[in-house]
This record gives C-alpha cells, structure tokens and sequence, in this order.
C-alpha cells in the first residue's frame, strides 16, 4: 500500500514539493500585502517602524505617485497597446494554430516548430537588427512600432499554445459538419473557434498580462514622454525620486498602480487561465 501510495504522488517527494510551492505562495502574498501596506503609510515610517500602523491611512501617496509620474498618459498609452495587441494576436494566431494542428502534413510539422523555436530566441538577441529595421521605416519611437513589436515577439508563443489546444479538440464535429457540407472555414468559424473559446480567453490574458509588464523593448524603443508605457513612467518616476529624496510611500503607490490591475485580472479569470492551459495540454 505504501508503495502505491508513493506510486500515485503521495510520497515525500511529492508532499516536499506542495510543501515548498505553499512556502512559495506565502512568500509572495507576503510580499504583496507589505507592498499595499507600505503604499499607504507615511515614507518615514516605513523602515523606522517596519511593524507598526500608526501612519497608515495615506491615500495622498497615489495621488502624488498619480501625478508626479506622468501616469495618466503612460496608463493611456499601455492599455491601447496592450489591449490592441492580445486582440490583434489572437486573432492572427487561432487561424495559423488551426491551420497547423489539422493540416498533418509534413510542412505544418515544420511550421510548428518553427514557432516553437522562436519562443526560445531572447529578445536581447534580434533587438539590433529590429532597432535598425524600424529605424529604416520610421517605426522607432512611435506607438505603432512598439505595436508591431509586441505583435510580432509575442506571436510564436500564441500560435504554439493555440496549436496545442485546437489540436485536443475532438476531430469528429468537424467531420460531422464536413459531411453536412461545411467547408474548412465554415467549420472554423462555427465550429472550431467556439469549442476553443477557453483556450483563446488563456492566450488573451497571457499576452495582456505579459506586455502589461513589458518595459525592455519599450525602453529600448521609445524615447519621447508623452509616449511612455506605465514601466517606463515608473522608472522615470524612481530616477527622480532617486535624486530628490526618495518618497517610498510614492515609490511604493506607483508599483501598487503598476502591479493591482494585472493581478486583480489573474485573480479573477486565474481559474480559467489554469482551465484553458489544462484542455490544451491533454487530448
């Protein structure tokens, strides 16, 4: 019995690992609540009296952060970047991961992956050639380039969890409509993109939640304020703090701004992230 116990993921091993993820999963909360806290107490408060209360309540920290940073145009900014961009992805990547995981010939074998491939290349690696391509066309410092970018570095990750999930769907309702006389993209778009609907809600949120935080490629990109994503109006914001005397109650209130919408989204679409990711995995 102790052996079949062991056999099914109940040893030590296993009971060590959920042990070590649970320790994990506090650490971060811990991390989380402490950062909330620190955002709304007095600057010279926070490490003088790490433990204690006596300033909390100090909501004028986000105003500040809010206004000193330049966070209205920056917020502005990323959510059309970030919202265009996942639905513009998604909406390329479901045909080409379709057409990939029904095809079965030899060539969408390849195709597939080369897309898996490219989800291994860093960025780091092809970002001077894309600076010297953009530059050539007029894309460097401009919304539209970072959003060809995101668009573009984002789309071999897309097409290959979008591949596997349509590739787990059932092939005998689409050889059902087949044989009720639905051509191929009849039956993708009636057929198919409704049975993937939770796989394309993951891809979705993954992409939002990914170039949210992206700041690498936009500071590399993007020069002018007015056209800064919310990480880069928060290292702008830190820099100043840096040489005026730091505020971390600000500091603290801009990271919160930065963190809170993506996190209030995992926590509440999280279940269907980790549902979507699952269909896909198993066929």
């Amino acid at each position: 019995m102790r052996k079949s116990s062991s056999r099914h993921g109940h040893g030590p091993l296993y009971r060590g690992g959920v042990g070590l993820v649970w320790l994990l999963a506090v650490f971060n909360v811990g991390v989380l609540a402490w950062m909330g806290i620190a955002a709304l107490r007095d600057h010279t408060a926070i490490f003088s009296q790490p433990w204690s209360l006596s300033t909390f309540g100090e909501f004028g920290n986000f105003a500040k952060a809010w206004s000193d940073s330049g966070f209205g145009a920056a917020a502005l900014n990323t959510v059309l970047l970030v919202a265009g961009s996942a639905v513009v992805l998604v909406a390329i990547s479901a045909p080409a991961a379709y057409a990939l995981a029904r095809s079965g010939t030899r060539i969408s074998g390849a195709m597939a992956l080369f897309f898996a491939l490219g989800i291994g290349i860093p960025v780091q690696v092809i970002v001077i050639p894309l600076f010297v391509m953009l530059e050539n066309i007029g894309l460097v410092n401009s919304l539209t380039g970072l959003f060809v970018l995101y668009v573009a570095l984002s789309l071999p990750f897309t097409v290959f969890l979008l591949t596997a999930f349509f590739g787990s769907l059932p092939e005998e309702v689409e050889e059902a409509a087949a044989i009720d006389g639905a051509g191929p993209l009849r039956t993708f778009l009636q057929i198919s993109l409704p049975l993937a609907r939770g796989g394309l809600i993951t891809a979705l949120i993954l992409n939002a939640i990914g170039l949210w935080n992206e700041t690498f490629i936009a500071l590399v990109f993007v020069q002018d304020t007015e056209l800064q994503t919310l990480p880069l109006a928060l290292l702008g914001f830190m820099q100043t703090q840096q040489y005026s005397g730091a505020d971390y109650g600000a500091l603290f209130a801009g990271v919160c701004i930065l963190v809170l919408p993506m996190l209030a989204l995992y926590v509440w679409l999280g279940r269907r992230i980790v549902e979507g990711m699952t269909l896909g995995a198993v066929k």
